[in-house]
């Protein structure tokens, strides 16, 4: 209804999202779903009473938004479906942002993660998690298998941030963390043919904006 009136711009505002989701995780979620459209410039959640379950999502491009906004439309996040829509207020916040994104990226994407903390230790992670993952490739290839091995993932991955992931593909069966590691999990699927396609697609995705996830098959 009030869709039609909102020209198509670089933000997309969500709202129906989960509330019990912590603002920290719900905004890195946010980015790992939508960083397969574009750049992100900035991710905006709140927790106030007024702005609980709704979330801005402003991208380098109009083009990304829109994509972003077709395809995720009524996704399932957090067990209930996004609502999704261009925001009004997209022209105040893009002119502040626009002299800054345009000469410098780097600066503007960074405000996504205000954490420098969390940046070392997921840098630390990804050094440990990737470590075993590079040594699984030296023999070549892993052998197909339906159980996949994630690594170099950042510290606060939860079982329900990869299931936002992973459950594009069909035939997802089960996603386990490893107790007292961080930064490695195992997603099983029914079949190695559904595991493949999986495998694939996320290899190398970028979880956040200086991380990229690795997904092998885990050995037999």
């Amino acid at each position: 209804r009030a869709m039609a009136d909102v020209k198509p711009n670089h933000t997309i505002y969500i709202n129906n999202l989960n509330e019990k989701v912590k603002k920290e995780e719900l905004k890195k979620a946010l980015h790992a779903i939508f960083t397969q459209f574009g750049e992100i410039v900035s991710i905006m959640a709140f927790k106030t009473l007024r702005m609980r379950g709704q979330a801005h999502v402003v991208f380098k491009e109009i083009s990304s938004s829109s994509a972003a906004m077709r395809a995720m439309q009524g996704f399932p996040f957090y067990d209930k479906p996004m609502r999704i829509q261009f925001s009004r207020e997209d022209s105040d916040m893009i002119a502040k942002l626009k002299g800054t994104y345009v000469e410098r990226p780097k600066k503007s994407a960074g405000r996504v993660q205000k954490k420098p903390k969390a940046q070392k230790k997921a840098a630390r992670a990804a050094v440990v998690g990737g470590g075993g993952a590079a040594r699984g490739e030296d023999g070549g290839p892993s052998q197909p298998n339906k159980i996949l091995f994630c690594t170099n993932l950042p510290d606060e991955t939860t079982p329900d941030m990869l299931r936002l992931l992973f459950q594009s593909f069909p035939g997802l069966k089960d996603i386990r963390m490893v107790p007292n590691r961080t930064g490695i999990a195992f997603v099983e699927f029914d079949t190695e043919a559904e595991a493949a396609p999986a495998r694939h697609s996320l290899n190398n995705f970028k979880i956040t904006p200086n991380q990229q996830m690795k997904v092998d098959f885990a050995k037999k």
